[in-house]
Parts: C-alpha cells; structure tokens; sequence
C-alpha cells in the first residue's frame, strides 16, 4: 500500500538532491570544518556555502545566521539569550498557541520569578495587537510570537507586531518553523531580532536548525565550550546536516511559487470539497490568514485518534489536532485558546500538503474521508442522534 503522506508540517521527506549533497560529507568528505589543514578546509567552504542558502531563503546576511540542533534550541537560545542581556527585566510574552518549545519554556521561567504574559487569540487564532500593546512595558525582556502555527496554518501580523515591540525597546523574537520555506521572507526589511526554523520542515533532515540574529543585537550563547559560529553556539558542526539545510533552503526558495499557487490551490479544493461532503465540519483558523499548505478541520461528535486510525488502514498519513496520542481526554491547547467547542475539538484532524502531494492523493483523500466520518458518528450515541435529528 503507499502513503497518502499529508503530515508535513509534523516532518518532511528529505529531498533526493538534497540527500545527494549530504551524502559525501560522511564517509569521504569527513574533516572538522574547524581544522587548519586542507582537508577540514574544503568542509568549512561548504559550511559557508550552507550559511549563504540559508540566509539568502531568509533575506539576511550570512553572518546572521546561527546553526543549531533544532527549532527547539534556537526558541531556547534566543530566549535565554534575552533575559541574559537583560538581567534587569523580569517580564516575557507569548501567546496561548505557541509550540511547546517556547511555551514550556516561558511557562518554567514563570517558576523562577519571570511575569509571563501569554496573550489571547480570537476565534479565528489571531492575536489582539491592542492587548500586546498594553502589555509591553518597560520591564519586557523579549516578545516570543510564532510566524505561523503549526496546527491551524494561522499567520500573525508580525511585521505590525515587531513595530509595537520595538516602539518599547524589547526584544523581537519569533518562531517561524512552520512558516520558512513556505511565505517569502526578507530580514533586512523586518523588524525582527531573532527568528527559529528547522530543517525537517522544509526537506531536510532531522536534528539540523538554525536562529538568525540581527546583526548588532545582543546575545548570550546557549552553548558555550568551543569557538564554533564566531562564539555563539559551542560544538563541532553538523557538517553533513547544514550542507543539507543549505540545499534546502536554496530548493524552497526555488519551489515557493509552487507552494503559494499549486500547493494552495491542492489545499483550498481538500478544504471545499469536505467542508461541502461532510456536515458539520469547521475550519479551524478559517477566517485568518493562513499557510498555503495547511487544513484544520474539526468534525462533531467523532474523535480525531479514531479518524486517523481508520484513515492509516486506507494509507492516509495526517495528524490529530488534539493531544489524544498521548492519553489525554483535553483536545490541543490551541484549539482550546481558540474556544473551539469540545465536541469539534476532539474531531479535529490536520492535513499539511508538501510539494509532493498530487491531484490523484486529493482525490482519494476526498472519497475516503466522508464515509469514514459517517461510519465513526453511527457508532457514536451522541453521532446517531445528530444523524437522526439532521434527517
């Protein structure tokens, strides 16, 4: 059976081109960038190479750009960096909807003695820019704020919210994992002061990430140990996985016309199509702007772990919108910020498109979904009085 893959903003297949890059910098290519001799040379002019891919999908300058393990480390570092740099403000804010790594995070610094504002979303899981203003005082180390989210493809205004943050002399960090690769992006026009992605976003492997830092902005280094990225992050460099990274990022601005036409139109026919088969479906994060790539959509009276079991035997691969997968009866904390109604929240499933994804998956997805939200709502008691009283 092959998979319908449809789980890309989870991870991405790593791209043949870019896997062919990488390949020669483990058995054959295989100095420390940071040796003196030729050999350590040649794989330090890929590193650099690597570094102006990255910065060029960004918009920045090479310099800007910090390699890491993960988006995980790069929030963590960009975070710990700003209340380093500024040890006399006690006070960070986020929002409801953030991705784990920054909010766990900001939730264990509220432990220690830190004020955290986690700001609210609307309905449609955008942000109140009133309420940010209001927030942002003198005391703000830095404002955390996701480019996009990664259950519902919502995009924040984060241009708007940059020049709110910087109009009170804070920090601008924001966690754009879902988001590079996927929208244009230009740093130098920005107001942004760090920004986290990821490689297995964007077709490149696991356990490669990167934080670009503004040039001239403060920063405290993570990792500390050796010189590595100019004393900004300790550690011999992953030197077949930020070649990698570079490939891809370099392919991804390549296929960014491909993914805001052909992958969105995918994207938005998936999204008519249900929504017009299936009753009682919502779009969650519908009424935003969104990735081109991403669909929430919640079903009533069903469960989104039950969905996707019966949409696997079929060899659809998606996610849930809730944290069922981990034993939990509480739907996601996004869709809860969102003051999605429970009896959708637990329905809800993600389908995030890539540019591997056909016309002939769509179809597929499309003829198979319907049936199983029917089949799943009979067996349900609170399914079979909706299908009865919507006879």
């Amino acid at each position: 059976m092959k998979e319908i893959y449809v789980d890309n903003n989870a991870t991405t297949r790593v791209d043949d081109a870019v896997f062919a890059e990488m390949r020669p910098y483990f058995c054959e290519l295989y100095g420390n960038p940071s040796s003196m001799h030729f050999f350590g040379g040649q794989v330090q002019k890929k590193v650099d190479e690597a570094r102006k891919r990255v910065a060029a999908l960004l918009g920045a300058s090479p310099d800007e750009i910090i390699f890491t393990a993960c988006g995980t480390e790069s929030d963590n570092a960009a975070i710990r960096s700003a209340i380093e740099v500024f040890p006399e403000r006690k006070h960070i804010i986020t929002s409801r909807v953030e991705h784990p790594a920054v909010l766990t995070l900001c939730r264990n610094l509220a432990k220690r003695g830190y004020r955290v504002t986690e700001l609210n979303v609307d309905g449609a899981g955008q942000l109140d820019l009133q309420e940010l203003k209001a927030a942002v005082d003198e005391d703000t180390a830095i404002v955390s704020l996701m480019y996009a989210n990664n259950e519902t493809g919502v995009v924040f205004p984060i241009e708007e919210i940059g020049a709110i943050v910087k109009e009170k002399g804070a920090l601008f960090h924001t966690d754009a994992v879902q988001a590079v690769g996927k929208i244009p992006l230009n740093m130098a026009a920005s107001s942004i002061d760090m920004l986290s992605l990821s490689g297995h976003k964007l077709h490149a492997p696991k356990g490669i990430g990167a934080l670009y830092l503004r040039k001239g902005v403060p920063f405290r280094p993570f990792l500390v140990g050796g010189h590595q990225e100019k004393n900004r992050r300790a550690g011999t460099e992953n030197t077949a996985s930020i070649i990698a990274l570079g490939k891809a990022c370099e392919l991804a601005g390549t296929f960014m016309d491909d993914e805001n036409c052909r992958v969105k139109a995918l994207r938005d026919r998936l999204e008519k199509e249900l929504t017009a088969r299936i009753p009682h479906a919502r779009i969650n994060g519908g009424g935003a702007e969104r990735l081109p790539n991403t669909l929430s959509l919640a079903f009533e009276f069903v469960e989104g772990e039950a969905i996707l079991l019966l949409l696997s035997e079929k060899g659809i691969c998606a996610s849930s919108g809730s944290a069922c997968t981990s034993g939990s009866l509480e739907p996601s904390h996004v869709l809860r910020a969102m003051g999605v109604p429970f009896t959708c929240a637990h329905g809800s499933i993600r389908f995030s498109l890539s540019r591997y994804n056909t016309d002939a998956e769509i179809d597929l997805i499309i003829r198979e979904l319907p049936p199983v939200i029917k089949r799943l709502r009979e067996m349900s008691p609170f399914g079979r009085e909706f299908l009865a009283a919507s006879n």
